[in-house]
This record gives structure tokens, C-alpha cells and sequence, in this order.
């Protein structure tokens, strides 16, 4: 049965407010410490300037906020039901005739249409920030040589055979990798050569190796200050490859998933943020669940601080639950849909098994 219009309203701006006034608390905090922090790292920079310093921490910002958007719900929703219960309107609600299950309806609509909006709206916004905060933050420091020291493999196939790249880091914002180590096989399997670098430049069908040394079983070493080889990869494809998750937005996750697989690129990380995306608005009905199963008890009986303390320990639980599944999946070890879906689809079950238990057990 459906809550009436009015009290539906009224309960869901209640839901509105509360969760805003919590993340905008939560962005406000973020935003000091990261300017704070910046400025701190800022001081030997001759570029930078307080101004660009601070609109450095305000494109950052937003995807550091996003990733606490679920406890703003889950925090946001404990507000809202202890205000109305210290304020004696649930038991008012109660006493017209109105379940638990009557006046969360509005929460659950709320959560479901703030999840829908951060994965479709807040997200293309937050990444395109994000890019453009690593673009500031190279001018700022000066960071134009410096490599992102993440161990990178890529295999690919080309008319001469096989390859598989080892590259130490890549240079941002370039298709270019150093520290190269090729292994080739002809196309048969076989292995031919292997090919030690200092930096590979990918070039539309080939790579350049610069500073090359190239060993195989049946001849002696030999050095090239440029060696060739030909490739399938677009430098825009390895590109992309470099960039973090969360910083290609929503809409654009699921094209850069496919180019990559076509160019044969790992695309584990890629496909587990975009599951998680997509499970975001379960997530946030899970928190509103939560958040109810710990929140309605009446303020006459006590033991609010237990039950605030009851909602901290259940995020805790849950970030640890995703945190932990997150990882599983990004090391292959499970699915991206089963680590990106069962925290949200679990805390729903236990949220509302807890609130079956209260209201109906």
C-alpha cells in the first residue's frame, strides 16, 4: 500500500535535506584538507599560485566526495528517521495506521533517484573534473617527465607474429612507455627475439623502441638507437588504457571497454567500475534499509547513542564488505558483476531482514 501525496512529500524532503546537509558537510571537509594538503606540497613549485592551488583542490574534489556518497545516504537517512522520531511525527503515523514499510517509501525513492542521478549526472561531471585536475596538477609541479610507476602489460598481434610488451611506467598524457621489455613469437608461437628498451613510442602500425637491445638464441646482442616494430594499437587506445576508472565518465565506460578489448588490453578495472556504477542505486536503498533498521526506535525508550553507534558500525561493515569484494575483483579472482552487486544486494537483504524482525517478528 502506498503512502498518501502530503505525507509522502513531507517525509522524502526530509530525506532530501538531511542527505544533502550530510554530503555537502562531507565535500566542504574533503575540500579544506585537499587544499590544505596541496598548498603543503605546492610550496617549492614556482607555478603555483593560491588561486590554482584552489581551483586544483576543487577539481579533485567531487571524485574523492563520490566515493562517500553512500554514507551521506546511509547518515543522511539515520537524520531524517531520528528527527521525525524525536519530533513524535512516525509515532503519529503509526498511530493513523501507516507501517514502516509505508512512511520508508519515500527514503527508498529518494536513495533510488539520488543512486540514478550520481551514476548518470554527478559522475560525467566528477571525471571530467578529475582529468582535468591531473592536466592542472602537471602544470602546477611541473610533472611533465614524470612516469606513473604502475607495472604495465599489453600482448598484441600483428603480421610479423606476437608480442608481449612489459613496460615499468608510461609517460602521462603520451603513448609512451619506459623502461620496455618485448618478447616476440613468430605466428606459429614461437619465441624469436627479446627486445630490452629505455621507452617505446607507439606511432600509428608500429612502435618506436629507442635506445634498443635486442637478444635472441642464434645470434650475438645487438644495440639500435631505433628499432621498429609493427603494431595493431592507436596511441589513443594505449592512452586511454592510462587513465584511471573513475576519471572516463559514465556514459563513456562502456565504448572505452570495448576499444580496448578489441586492441587485446586488460580490461578488469574498467568493467569493475562500470558494474559498481550501476549498482550504485541498489547500494543507496541498501543504506536507507540500514539506516531504518537502526533508526526507529522511539526517543521515550533511550538508547539513541546505541542506535547511532549501531548505523556507524553497519557502514563500517558494508565500505569493509565492498572494499573487500572491489579487490577480489580487480584480481580476477570473482566476477565484476558478483564483487560490483553483492554488497549491495546483501546489506538490501540484511537491512530489510532486520526491519522485518522489529516490526513484524
Amino acid at each position: 500500500m502506498l503512502i498518501g501525496k502530503t505525507l509522502g512529500l513531507y517525509f522524502a524532503r526530509q530525506f532530501v535535506k538531511t542527505i544533502f546537509i550530510v554530503f555537502a558537510t562531507v565535500f566542504a571537509l574533503v575540500y579544506t584538507i585537499d587544499f590544505v594538503e596541496m598548498m603543503r606540497r605546492a610550496g617549492d613549485s614556482e607555478n603555483a599560485t593560491a588561486a590554482l592551488v584552489a581551483t586544483l583542490s576543487l577539481f579533485r574534489t567531487p571524485a574523492i566526495a563520490e566515493q562517500v556518497m553512500p554514507f551521506a545516504v546511509l547518515f543522511g537517512s539515520m537524520a531524517a528517521l531520528l528527527q521525525l522520531s524525536r519530533k513524535l511525527e512516525l509515532v503519529v503515523a503509526r498511530a493513523a495506521g501507516i507501517s514502516a514499510w509505508q512512511f520508508l517509501q519515500p527514503g527508498l525513492f529518494v536513495a533510488l533517484l539520488i543512486g540514478v542521478g550520481s551514476v548518470t549526472l554527478y559522475n560525467p561531471v566528477s571525471a571530467h573534473l578529475k582529468q582535468r585536475a591531473a592536466a592542472l596538477e602537471t602544470k602546477i609541479f611541473s610533472r611533465t617527465t614524470q612516469t606513473s610507476g604502475k607495472t604495465i602489460w599489453l600482448r598484441q598481434k600483428s603480421q610479423d607474429g606476437y608480442a608481449v610488451i612489459r613496460a615499468e611506467g608510461s609517460r602521462p598524457d603520451s603513448a609512451t612507455l619506459v623502461g620496455v621489455t618485448v618478447y616476440t613469437y613468430d605466428l606459429e608461437g614461437r619465441f624469436t627475439h627479446r627486445i630490452e628498451a629505455q621507452e617505446a613510442l607507439l606511432h600509428e602500425g608500429f612502435w618506436e623502441l629507442r635506445g634498443a637491445r635486442v637478444l635472441s638464441a642464434t645470434e650475438e646482442p645487438q644495440n639500435h638507437d631505433r628499432y621498429l616494430i609493427a603494431s595493431h594499437l592507436e596511441p589513443s587506445q594505449l592512452r586511454q588504457s592510462f587513465i584511471a576508472p573513475d576519471s572516463i565518465p559514465f556514459w563513456q565506460l562502456r565504448e572505452t571497454i570495448q576499444r580496448m578489448e578489441r586492441a587485446a588490453l586488460n580490461t578488469t578495472d574498467y568493467q569493475l567500475h562500470y558494474d559498481i556504477l550501476l549498482a550504485r542505486p541498489l547500494l543507496f536503498i541498501a543504506m536507507v534499509f540500514v539506516a531504518a533498521s537502526v533508526s526507529l526506535r522511539f526517543f521515550r525508550f533511550g538508547g539513541v547513542a546505541t542506535m547511532v553507534l549501531g548505523g556507524v558500525a553497519a557502514g563500517f561493515m558494508l565500505y569493509v564488505a565492498t572494499e573487500l569484494m572491489a579487490e577480489l575483483g580487480a584480481s580476477g579472482i570473482i566476477s565484476s558483476i558478483v564483487a560490483a552487486w553483492f554488497p549491495a544486494v546483501v546489506g538490501s537483504l540484511l537491512g530489510t531482514l532486520a526491519l522485518l524482525y522489529q516490526e513484524d517478528g
